[in-house]
């Protein structure tokens, strides 16, 4: 992974850490459910924002480089990127 992509990613998981620690801490405070359903939108939010800056550096950093390589790697590129957006339903 790029150290941009790297650096992006590793501070959207700590900001996903921060919003997971205020959930368990609304849980043990026994704070009204629909706040902590709120709460746990955002980690799931800042997750998906995670998944979107590693899939763009994924595609600029290897896609990109290997689709017109002879050795017939890009099938095998499409198949993988297609394979995670199935296992995302």
């Amino acid at each position: 992974m790029e150290g941009h992509a790297k650096g992006e990613a590793l501070k959207r998981l700590s900001i996903a850490q921060g919003h997971l620690e205020k959930v368990k801490h609304m849980i043990v405070d026994e704070d009204y459910c629909p706040d902590v359903i709120h709460q746990s939108r955002a980690v799931q939010a800042a997750l998906k924002k995670v998944d979107e800056i590693i899939l763009h550096g994924h595609l600029h950093s290897c896609v990109l480089k290997d689709i017109h390589s002879p050795d017939g790697k890009s099938e095998e590129l499409v198949d993988e990127i297609v394979d995670l957006f199935r296992k995302e339903s």
